[in-house]
């Protein structure tokens, strides 16, 4: 077996998928999340995104080797994952992991194209590019914000990451979570006071 050959087959052992004998555990949740559509088989959304989060988490930090990019990659991946078992995009829900780890490879390579690009951009034009003259914004606790968002309720932060991360707005957060445009704006401006708050370390439960 080449070198090639055997970190795929590492990569697909990791994700647990089998294509014989019974239906694994996290192909019977997609079938939930698919055959709920329209609505939402919620408990069945929060497993399946507790049973894929940690191999995706350790694909991240395997092929990313930083922590917050695979946290990233994490809520990428399984968002949208869970949107396209919604959308009934996904053609073989049995074969979940494997679809979760095409995701994810193709999401790495996405990434590293970005960063090449920049790359890029920086080495040719960055002499051309004037100093700003502006007082430098005030640092921000990675840690700490994660820590906030962590402890904030699930759908608060899901619009907010959807937001600020993913650029979206609330029309496409309404289609991805099931919720109105309308309450995807009252979801996060809640959110965001949450938040504020809690970097300001005047609510220690959120």
């Amino acid at each position: 077996m080449t070198g090639s050959s055997y970190a795929l087959r590492v990569s697909y052992d990791s994700f647990g998928s089998s294509e014989d004998g019974p239906p694994s555990e996290e192909a019977l949740l997609a079938r939930r999340v698919m055959i709920a559509a329209p609505a939402r088989d919620v408990s069945a959304e929060a497993a399946l995104y507790r049973a894929l989060a940690p191999r995706v988490r350790l694909y991240g930090l395997k092929h990313l080797r930083d922590a917050q990019a695979a946290a990233d990659l994490v809520q990428d991946v399984l968002l949208m994952t869970l949107d396209r078992l919604r959308q009934g995009e996904v053609r073989e829900p049995e074969r979940i992991a494997s679809f979760v780890l095409g995701a994810c490879r193709q999401s790495v390579i996405d990434l590293r194209r970005g960063r090449q690009r920049r790359q890029h951009l920086l080495d040719v034009y960055a002499e051309d590019l004037p100093l700003a003259d502006a007082a430098p914004a005030p640092a921000l606790d990675a840690e700490r914000l994660q820590q906030c968002l962590q402890r904030l309720p699930e759908r608060e932060r899901t619009v907010l990451v959807m937001t600020f991360f993913d650029d979206s707005d609330a029309d496409e957060i309404a289609r991805a979570t099931g919720i109105t445009a309308g309450n995807a704006r009252v979801v996060r401006h809640r959110g965001i006071e949450r938040l504020r708050r809690c970097l300001e370390g005047r609510v220690h439960g959120v």
